[in-house]
């Protein structure tokens, strides 16, 4: 008999209770997870470790819905918001343009301070930073205005330095402006040295942008590329100032691109120099050449003994040489006279007493020199005899 034919077969069962009871019995199943997971009871974690694995893919289909649904309402909305958006983009556009610009322009000339501000020569020169207020040019004239003076030290013959290397020097000044001629300028000459051959030559501006280098020293001495530095001849610029690269121009004449066309010659560092004597201190130059022995230690006892003991011994050297010396001398000079009248001789007995010679009398006491101080003859020096008086 089947089941609907049963006294059962009138039974109903409400969907609205199925699902109550479905929903009630898995909050328990989930209430009872989460207990013997605080109790860490092994025997529960197959189960639901089982449940996890079996609910994972679900929990996954039914939340893609939600998210696929979610996204295409913000797809909806940016839509429809758009233009109100772009309009007020382009609004913050319009009020961040001026401060974009500012901002270049404030990181251009903060790197430019910073590489200003890095150059340290060497040795170190004392600067003075100021900035271009006018420009004067003509056919052959090349001159600026500084904002910087006589009062922040600034004297004429001054040389000139921007970010890239050798503007110029000073020719004029006063109290807050001073006169800036540049290497360009048909006035100026600069000598310089070329930094690879070590060459010296002149930089002569002649109005053009490349000034000439002329009276170059030695044959091939020179190539394009070469770098060209200030040489500190004459003492009218520090050694090893930057100035540009060696470069063909079109007549035929070695010419100068110089490092400061690279930038504009706005703001610029002149150099308080004046000659290499200030490059090192006064009282440096009046030291006394042995001034630095006055740091040595005394001599220990030991050293001390050992030092005289050395001189002892220097000492009765040198007398035993000069008392050798002294009885060499005294042996030939008697070898001498020996030898002297025994040539004598055999002249007497031929000619008789008649004609025997008067022996010479010795100098007396007072002239001869004593024995202890008279010089040791030399090998290039004959030693005098009784006989000859030589």
């Amino acid at each position: 008999m089947a089941f609907r034919d049963g006294p059962f077969e009138n039974i109903k069962v409400p969907a609205v209770w199925t699902a109550g009871v479905s929903v009630i019995a898995c909050a328990l199943g989930v209430t009872l997870l989460l207990v013997t997971d605080a109790r860490s009871d092994a025997a529960y974690r197959p189960a639901r470790n089982t449940v996890e694995a079996a609910a994972a893919p679900v929990s996954g289909v039914l939340a893609a819905p939600v998210r696929w649904f979610g996204a295409v309402g913000d797809y909806v909305g940016g839509y429809f918001f758009a233009v109100s958006e772009n309009r007020k983009l382009k609004a913050e556009l319009a009020e961040l343009r001026p401060l974009r610009d500012q901002v270049i322009a404030l990181e251009d000339i903060n790197r430019r301070y910073e590489t200003l501000l890095a150059i340290r020569p060497d040795p170190i020169v004392p600067m003075a930073t100021g900035r271009s207020i006018s420009d004067v040019r003509g056919p052959f004239s090349r001159a600026r205005l500084l904002d910087v003076g006589s009062a922040k030290g600034v004297k004429v013959g001054n040389p000139v330095i921007n970010e890239q290397g050798l503007v110029g020097r000073i020719v004029g000044t006063s109290d807050n402006v001073s006169r800036l001629l540049l290497l360009t300028d048909v006035a100026s000459r600069t000598p310089v040295l070329i930094d690879r051959t070590d060459a010296r030559a002149l930089l002569t501006g002649d109005g053009s942008g490349n000034p000439r280098l002329a009276f170059i020293r030695g044959v091939g001495s020179v190539q394009v590329g070469d770098r060209v530095l200030s040489s500190g001849d004459g003492g009218a610029f520090p050694r090893g100032l930057p100035i540009g690269v060696v470069a063909k121009g079109v007549d035929g004449s070695w010419r100068v691109k110089l490092f400061s066309d690279r930038g504009a010659v706005d703001d610029v560092r002149v150099m308080l120099f004046e000659d290499f004597s200030q490059l090192v201190g006064s009282t440096s130059l009046d030291a006394e050449p042995l001034a630095g022995l006055a740091t040595v230690s005394p001599a220990t006892p030991a050293q001390a003994a050992a030092i005289t003991d050395a001189a002892s011994r220097r000492d009765a050297q040198r007398e035993a040489q000069a008392v050798a010396a002294r009885n060499a001398a005294a042996a030939q000079a008697a070898a001498a006279q020996a030898a002297a009248r025994n040539a004598q001789t055999p002249a007497a007995t031929a000619t008789g007493p008649a004609s025997t010679p008067a022996r010479p009398r010795p100098a007396p006491a007072a002239t001869r020199p004593p024995a202890a101080t008279a010089p040791a003859p030399t090998a290039s020096q004959p030693v005098p005899t009784p006989e000859t008086g030589e």
